[in-house]
């Protein structure tokens, strides 16, 4: 049995660059990866088929529909392989957060398959970028297994990011309602060239500031996210949850993705824990205490 970890991913950065002709967008992102996420257990089957089953979390509609699902089928037919597993899917990240819960799940998949048909991961890279890319724009990014990674395109053109210097511990709140990527992008409106040549000089300062280990506390007013020009005013709850972390003390606050979790950044762990304290009494919020991973 192949047990794997599906974390969660925070973006500490993102500009919308402009639309592109297959409907999506393009993109400049930082993601960074964190420790809080779902589970999955992988286990061969003497039943021929792909079995899921999903624990935790609201209903997900049909199994045939999910993210792990769909990545055990591309998997067993890019490698020529009968199906024959167990998955289990303990989820734990809400859907519609942003925290990229999701496509994490559908990377994992594809590794923890790869760990348990003995496929080498590094000599298949390109391929599995492939199937990964296909699956969803942010499913690239947890393939790398990597702390931190800049993107571009729509979110499959990665550089991985080394990360140096001490980094914040992470406060992750979901206000309780979901925001869904094709509404928050659906109503964005493109800044002007002048404005976004000036985020992209940004976006190469964040990357400088992580890899020469200068992204602190001083620094972190360089985080950005356009979407929340789309989401903050029509989603009360996601604006709440940010001027609450704020009004907490948070070194930085930003939403993450889409929306609609927002996440918090305390350089100092015990201001940290008293963020999550003071945010956990909220019954309608779901919050994790958690570090960059």
């Amino acid at each position: 049995m192949i047990k794997i970890k599906a974390h969660a991913k925070v973006n500490l950065f993102l500009e919308v660059t402009g639309k592109r002709a297959d409907g999506y967008h393009e993109l400049a992102t930082v993601f960074a990866r964190v420790a809080a996420g779902d589970e999955l257990l992988l286990r061969r089957s003497r039943t021929p088929g792909i079995g899921l089953k999903v624990e935790g979390g609201p209903g997900l509609g049909k199994i045939s529909d999910n993210l792990v699902y769909k990545a055990a089928e591309s998997f067993f037919k890019a490698f020529r392989l009968p199906p024959a597993v167990e998955i289990t899917l303990r989820k734990v990240l809400p859907v519609g957060a942003g925290l990229g819960g999701g496509s994490s799940d559908a990377a994992s998949t594809l590794l923890g398959l790869c760990r348990l048909y003995r496929v080498p991961v590094k000599a298949n890279a390109a391929k599995l970028h492939r199937l990964a890319a296909g699956l969803g724009s942010d499913v690239p990014f947890f393939m790398l297994e990597s702390r931190a990674a800049a993107a571009t395109g729509r979110g499959e053109k990665l550089k991985a990011l080394a990360v140096r210097g001490k980094m914040p511990a992470v406060v992750i709140v979901y206000p309780g309602r979901p925001v869904f990527t094709r509404e928050a992008f659906g109503r964005l409106r493109l800044a002007p060239r002048p404005a976004i040549k000036r985020r992209l000089a940004a976006f190469r300062e964040m990357i400088s500031a992580l890899e020469l280990g200068r992204f602190t506390a001083a620094g972190s007013a360089g985080l950005f996210n356009r979407l929340e020009e789309t989401v903050l005013p029509l989603h009360k709850e996601v604006r709440l949850a940010k001027a609450r972390l704020e009004k907490a003390g948070a070194d930085a606050v930003l939403m993450s993705g889409s929306g609609a979790a927002v996440f918090a950044l305390a350089w100092k762990p015990g201001r940290a824990r008293r963020i999550a304290e003071a945010l956990e009494n909220n019954r309608n919020y779901t919050v994790f205490f958690t570090k960059f991973c």
